[in-house]
């Protein structure tokens, strides 16, 4: 099944995973427009896109002449917003999966550490 989400979604997923993941820390600047641009290979515009997505979600703080940095807390809201997702979107269809295939959550739990 093909990916049918917008690029500039996809960036967003790419730079929430990053800022979780502790690539950018709170207080610390991302990469500039054009930096990240070069290195996903998108369109400029594109990852201007998902920066004010963040930007209005308070996420990111703009300093202007300077650049974006991790707003304060954007750790914790990120971490919220995708532990809700997981359980609204993700979370459902494994558990469908799971009773379809006859996994059971202790099968689950024993791949956990594989």
């Amino acid at each position: 099944m093909a990916e049918t989400r917008p690029v500039y979604l996809k960036l967003r997923d790419v730079i929430a995973a990053a800022i979780l993941d502790g690539t950018y820390k709170e207080g610390e600047m991302l990469p500039s427009v054009r930096a990240l641009a070069a290195k996903e290979g998108a369109n400029p515009l594109t990852v201007a896109k998902a920066y004010q997505g963040f930007q209005n979600s308070g996420l990111v703080e703009v300093q202007r002449g300077v650049g974006m940095f991790v707003a304060e807390g954007a750790i914790s809201r990120l971490r919220s917003d995708e532990r809700k997702n997981f359980f609204e979107n993700v979370w459902p269809p494994v558990v469908e999966q799971m009773k379809r295939i006859g996994i059971t959550p202790g099968e689950l739990l024993e791949k956990v550490d594989d």
